[in-house]
């Protein structure tokens, strides 16, 4: 009992963080005075820190950090989300197919699994946003197209075990097809295995989009990510370190809830 507490409180201790930052990317900007993009003339090149009229100071074009930073929650957060949620649904498909029907075609699929699985996923990301400037949704489909395959894994476990349980060869009997099989009766009976992975896949995600961000090949500045503006707050690391330091908590504190919600959820299984 002692554990199941503790392990519900970090759930919902993770579900809370998230939702806080959440909440403040979406609703914070449409309470902000400044916009993202609005620049003060007169303090270019001087970077101001933290007042009232700015509560987390300016940037180099005098730009409201605020603003830029709940602003840029939204890309990274619906980069996470939505990368995650591609990812996952491929990763299902695939995983559940291979699983169910087994022979040739697991095999087939499995060893592409491997070969994803054996790339170096921030290298081939970097080459294919070299060539080819990443909009918020291409950023996704190409994040999308690297983490698909730990879910896939996941559910050929799952449905490999389900498989063989007695509704299943019911179905058969029936008549029923394997792809109405997979959708009617196994794909529904992984969901907890689906939820815990998609969960997961979230911080990974966002973890990707911010690397790719940092190093100049994500979404391009003035739309503002996290990982673009600690790229852009490089040069002010001494001089201005409240550049650096509130997206990189941000990204901490996400992934951190991310990861606890994940881990939560999988202990209860």
């Amino acid at each position: 009992m002692l554990e199941g507490r503790k392990l519900d409180r970090r759930v919902l201790v993770g579900l809370a963080l998230l939702g806080l930052v959440t909440a403040a990317a979406v609703l914070g900007p449409l309470l902000s005075p400044y916009r993202y993009d609005e620049q003060a003339l007169d303090l270019l090149g001087r970077p101001l820190p933290p007042s009232p009229a700015h509560w987390l100071g300016t940037d180099e074009l005098g730009r409201d950090v605020l603003t830029r930073l709940l602003h840029g929650g939204r890309i990274s957060l619906a980069v996470g989300l939505v990368g995650a949620l591609v990812a996952t649904a491929v990763g299902t498909a695939i995983g559940a197919l291979a699983g169910y029907l087994g022979g040739w075609t697991d095999r087939i699929l499995m060893r592409l699994t491997d070969v994803m699985l054996s790339i170096p996923a921030l290298p081939l990301v970097l080459v294919i946003a070299g060539l080819v400037r990443p909009a918020p949704l291409l950023l996704v489909m190409i994040i999308a197209g690297l983490i698909w395959t730990a879910p896939a894994r996941l559910v050929r476990a799952e449905v490999r075990s389900l498989k063989q349980r007695d509704y299943i060869a019911a179905a058969r009997v029936l008549g029923a097809g394997p792809l109405r099989i997979i959708a009617r009766h196994v794909v529904p009976n992984t969901l907890g295995a689906v939820a815990v992975s998609a969960t997961l896949a979230v911080g990974g995600a966002i973890m990707l989009e911010s690397a790719l961000s940092f190093l100049g090949f994500g979404v391009q500045p003035p739309i503002p990510t996290w990982g673009n503006l600690l790229n852009k707050a490089g040069p002010w690391l001494v001089s201005a370190p409240w550049l650096s330091i509130p997206p990189g908590v941000l990204i901490l504190v996400t992934i951190l809830a991310v990861n606890m919600v994940g881990e939560g959820l999988q202990r209860r299984r």
